[in-house]
């Protein structure tokens, strides 16, 4: 897949946090957004999924105690918070 230069304009310290981020974790500024864009565009093609028409092609787990989707969502939300600088 290609890659394409853009220009954006987006909230000084914004940008100067996200970058910062970056750089504590080692990453490329491109490379960190593109993971959130497309972990934005993942979650709103699955916000419109209609979980009964997907099929299963597996047993799912009987998980005891917090709920799988509960953690996902709070790991989903730690990593949001840290690309962002919070």
């Amino acid at each position: 897949m290609g890659k394409v230069k853009t220009s954006v304009y987006l909230d000084e310290e914004l940008w100067k946090e996200f970058k910062e981020l970056a750089q504590r974790e080692k990453s490329e500024v491109s490379r960190l957004l593109e993971e959130a864009l497309m972990n934005y565009l993942i979650n709103e093609v699955l916000r419109d999924v209609d979980d009964s028409e997907v099929p299963l092609w597996f047993e799912p787990l009987k998980v005891k105690g917090e709920s799988s989707e509960k953690l996902v969502r709070e790991m989903r939300d730690d990593r949001e918070k840290r690309l962002l600088g919070y």
